[in-house]
């Protein structure tokens, strides 16, 4: 496990379900409305994020960085860290850690790898794997990609092949429209999980 600066709070959740491809039936989910803005909690660690709902975009992506391909047996997996001092979407609890002093490190099977064309810039190429989270009270799955989003207002982004698999329709004009939350975590409750939570020396 990578250490970090602060406490490195290790979600590293090695998902060793095999890959489900893409392509499949069309989710029988009824259609549902949701805003432009949602909350959205990563299974397993609990962590709520912000995410923007995104018809322009055909793959979601999650912000990653420190993301370092690795084998294992014969297949591609990657590692990337999740730091939470980037984006203020935490409820720090009391007399928790705070957000600059937590990062999440993760494993996952590499689905893909997309090439982005950015104006200005050389194509990037960005590794794509599947994570299972929760928005609107429901649990869905889709592929992100791993790039920093650090720059931008949100730390994930939901694109179009999440829409079309799981019938969402979007409603631009507003944010928060979810009915139901999901069960998520503060950070003082992460730090108290089962995530190897481990200080830096």
């Amino acid at each position: 496990m990578k250490l970090v600066t602060g406490l490195t709070l290790a979600a590293i959740l090695s998902s060793t379900a095999p890959a489900t491809a893409l392509g499949g039936e069309k989710s029988e989910r009824p259609p549902e409305s949701l805003g432009f803005v949602e909350w959205v909690v990563l299974q397993d660690t609990g962590l709520r994020l912000k995410a923007r709902l995104d018809t322009g975009a055909k793959t979601s992506s999650l912000h990653a960085v420190n993301v370092e391909p690795f084998e294992k047996g014969d297949d591609e997996w990657v590692s990337f860290q999740v730091p939470l001092a980037d984006h203020r979407d935490q409820e720090d609890g009391e007399g928790g850690p705070a957000p600059e002093d937590v990062t999440l490190e993760f494993e996952r099977p590499v689905e893909r790898t997309v090439k982005i064309k950015r104006k200005g810039a050389e194509s990037q190429r960005r590794y794509v794997v599947r994570m299972e989270f929760c928005i609107a009270g429901s649990t869905h799955e889709t592929e992100f990609s791993l790039t920093d989003r650090g720059k931008f207002s949100y730390p994930a982004l939901l694109g179009r092949r999440f829409m079309s698999d799981d019938n969402i329709l979007v409603t631009s004009a507003e944010a928060f429209l979810a009915e139901k939350e999901c069960e998520h975590r503060t950070l003082d409750k992460l730090a108290e999980s089962d995530h190897n939570t481990t200080p830096a020396d």
